[in-house]
């Protein structure tokens, strides 16, 4: 396990427009070839959080799938956010991880925000996913996930959870407070990106995108609603020598997920 170099992207989206999206955040991630291993973007990158998935689904190899793949290996870094896919089962959140050597992996957004009418549109997920990469273990998460704890505990089977996220701004001090509570708890680091700007139905959104530490430290935080595109190196070997430091992951609950 090595340190890893994760680089956040934070835009405004536009609404149910693939084609565009991929384009803006290719412009975007061209600065970052080379230079990093992870690069997160948001929930829904290529459309917005719409609930009209007839009209911006695609399959799991259709042209955004294959933009993701494209640039992955262009850029010799792994991409991951998440965007609507038609499945046999119905329409789904599903968060897509792309490495550089064409592999990928996928989550389904587990809980579906009921507010919103997602929960009408699109599948809940039924497994938790662990990725492993570059030695290191992640847990992919989706917007709402967020609210449910123990759908994101540690079992000591992952160092980096990943929040791809639609949060609206009314919200933001939710979305801030919840991250840093969920690397403190499971004692990892966490990341959580948003987008900025309005989206089809109105609601705008802030951002607040973040990366904080085992400890809750804050590593990347901006000023609200602003575009950007930032990086940061993930200690290994600080990781470690906390969780050997403070082992409260041997004091946890037993639990299990039906």
């Amino acid at each position: 396990m090595q340190d890893l170099k994760v680089s956040l992207v934070q835009t405004d989206l536009c609404w149910q427009n693939a084609v565009e999206n991929c384009a803006h955040l290719e412009g975007l991630m061209a600065s970052l070839n080379g230079k990093t291993d992870l690069i997160v973007l948001p929930e829904m990158f290529n459309s917005g959080f719409s609930m009209e998935p007839s009209l911006i689904a695609e399959t799991e190899n259709g042209p955004t799938f294959e933009w993701l793949a494209l640039q992955a290996k262009k850029l010799g870094a792994a991409i991951c956010g998440s965007l609507a896919i038609k499945t046999e089962k119905g329409y789904a959140n599903r968060f897509i991880f792309m490495t550089p050597y064409g592999e990928y992996f996928h989550y389904d957004k587990r809980h579906l925000f009921r507010m919103g009418n997602e929960h009408e549109a699109y599948i809940s997920g039924e497994q938790r996913l662990v990725i492993e990469y570059n030695g290191w273990r992640i847990l992919p998460q989706i917007c709402y996930d967020l609210r449910f704890p123990v759908w994101s505990r540690n079992r000591n089977d992952y160092d980096l959870a990943i929040y791809v996220a639609n949060w609206p701004a009314p919200r933001r001090n939710a979305w801030r407070t919840l991250l840093q509570a969920r690397a403190i708890e499971n004692q990892c680091y966490c990341i959580g990106v948003n987008r900025v700007g309005s989206d089809g139905n109105g609601l705008s959104y802030s951002g607040d995108s973040l990366l904080a530490d085992y400890l809750g430290d804050l590593r990347i935080d901006h000023q609200p609603e602003e575009a950007f595109v930032e990086s940061a190196k993930l200690s290994a070997s600080a990781l470690s020598g906390y969780k050997e430091k403070f082992p409260a992951w041997l004091d946890v609950d037993p639990f299990s997920l039906k």
